[in-house]
């Protein structure tokens, strides 16, 4: 299995905006991005956290 890096969760959002995906809010420390594509709403929420916990990405 191959190394998950360790991330600040600003340049996760900054990775996800350049792959189109919008903030619509944050409570907390959740962030809500979301990427309208053909028929479907993707939804994902990214703790805000500095680094994220490598295993909450893990599980999904």
């Amino acid at each position: 299995m191959t190394k998950v890096p360790s991330l600040n969760y600003d340049k996760v959002i900054k990775a996800l905006k350049c792959d189109g995906w919008v903030i619509v809010r944050q409570r907390g420390s959740h962030i809500r991005l979301q990427k309208h594509i053909e028929n479907e709403t993707l939804k994902i929420i990214v703790p805000a956290h500095k680094p994220i916990n490598v295993q909450l990405w893990l599980t999904f």
